[in-house]
């Protein structure tokens, strides 16, 4: 393996995260302190889904109602058209965090901006909570409105982004805000750019990056940048499949995209020029159909049959790879390796997160992990906590991966400077 330790990692944003302010450095005492959020969760009948993104931002209103603020809570939910939609009101959100806050006021107000608003959040008292309704219900929320966002910035006297799943939309309450307010970043938020930063700008070496999914068109950025900055990347699902068909490998019906050979060309020459070693299987699960129960068996790149498709990786690279994680300090992941929504074509994604795992829990690797399927391999091997990191954010996680610069972070840097 070349690891080039000196290698330019400036390739990215270009943003000096060192300027952003951060909530322990605030006096929130007695204030109003507006916090962004992304509650952007399913609601069933007034019911809240999945509670995950609501626990994630505790942290953050826990430590300012500690200090004495009174706590504003601003979100999305969902893509209403017109007025208010029984899915997409924050009422059940307000309901579920009293619920999850049971010694703590915890009001609602059905509008985000207006003379009740203000009277609703003059009445808060230091440590009490007031959820104002879906800020996507005004076009200037979209519209990245300086007058809609100067309007939300009249409401409190601090402004806190805790929503990194958001940071990537130029929105007002993300973006245009932080030029009229005070502006901080929540825990949730330098969490998360903490830990992106620990894997692509100043990893512990050698870094590995993991990359699954099914096609190469959709994450062309995402692998460009990371052959840039890793000293490994392990690619898995149809793209996989896709580098190994560029390369006159057969591959039978498996996923492909015959249409993307130069781009998969470019980004091998990319990796050569930057010392990156591409990592593709060397052994395959195959079967003839995708679905659960069906027949399979595994063979070796180059042997697999016309009529059956990869649906997993097979034995032989799961001991390599593992034997590869032993050899790694950091690893940064994006996607199964298999079709792992299938049983059993997940066995290979298990058994790899299964010991990268380990390997965290034990405190020989940093793993840092996002993307939805891969948040939900790790829950399905219940290994989720044993993982340094786990991203609740998804278009803004893979644009960092891109290196594009987000949005509402550039804003917090510049608002800070």
């Amino acid at each position: 393996m070349n690891t080039i330790a000196n290698r330019p990692l400036k390739a990215g944003s270009k943003i000096d995260l060192s300027r952003i302010k951060r909530i322990e450095n605030a006096d929130v005492k007695g204030k109003r302190v507006l916090v962004r959020v992304d509650f952007n969760v399913p609601i069933q009948d007034g019911v809240v889904g999945d509670t995950t993104r609501i626990e994630r931002v505790l942290p953050t209103i826990k430590k300012l109602q500690a200090g004495g603020a009174k706590v504003v809570v601003l979100s999305h939910l969902g893509r209403p058209k017109t007025g208010t939609m029984k899915d997409t009101t924050l009422k059940a959100i307000a309901d579920k965090i009293a619920e999850l806050m049971p010694d703590t006021k915890v009001t609602f107000i059905d509008d985000c901006v207006g003379e009740k608003v203000k009277r609703g959040i003059d009445a808060l008292k230091p440590g009490e909570i007031v959820v104002l309704e879906n800020l996507r219900y005004h076009d200037g929320e979209k519209k990245n409105d300086p007058a809609f966002a100067k309007e939300l910035a009249a409401l409190g006297d601090i402004y806190v982004n805790d929503a990194f799943s958001t940071a990537h939309r130029a929105h007002a309450s993300v973006e245009a805000i932080t030029k009229f307010i005070p502006s901080y970043a929540g825990l949730l938020m330098m969490a998360e750019i903490d830990a992106l930063g620990a894997a692509l700008d100043h990893p512990k070496r050698p870094v590995m990056a993991i990359a699954g999914g099914s096609k190469v068109s959709t994450k062309i950025a995402v692998l460009t940048n990371l052959t840039a900055r890793m000293d490994a990347l392990v690619l898995g699902g149809g793209m996989a499949s896709t580098f190994l068909f560029a390369q006159g490998v057969e591959i039978g019906k498996s996923l492909c995209q015959p249409e993307a050979v130069d781009t998969v060309k470019a980004i091998m020459a990319r990796a050569k020029e930057f010392g990156c070693e591409i990592v593709l299987p060397k052994d395959f699960v195959v079967a003839k159909e995708l679905k659960a129960g069906a027949e399979w068996k595994v063979c070796d790149v180059g042997n697999i049959p016309a009529d059956q498709m990869i649906v997993d990786i097979g034995p032989e690279t799961v001991a390599d790879l593992k034997k590869r994680f032993a050899q790694m300090k950091t690893i940064l992941w994006n996607g199964p390796v298999g079709a792992f929504e299938y049983d059993p074509f997940g066995e290979g994604t298990f058994a790899l997160v299964s010991e990268a795992a380990r390997l965290a829990r034990e405190g020989k690797l940093t793993v840092i992990a996002g993307g939805g399927d891969t948040v939900a391999a790790l829950n399905i091997t219940g290994t989720a906590d044993d993982f340094t990191y786990v991203s609740t954010a998804g278009g803004a996680f893979l644009e960092w991966l891109e290196g594009r610069e987000l949005p509402a972070v550039a804003a917090l840097a510049k608002a800070g400077a």
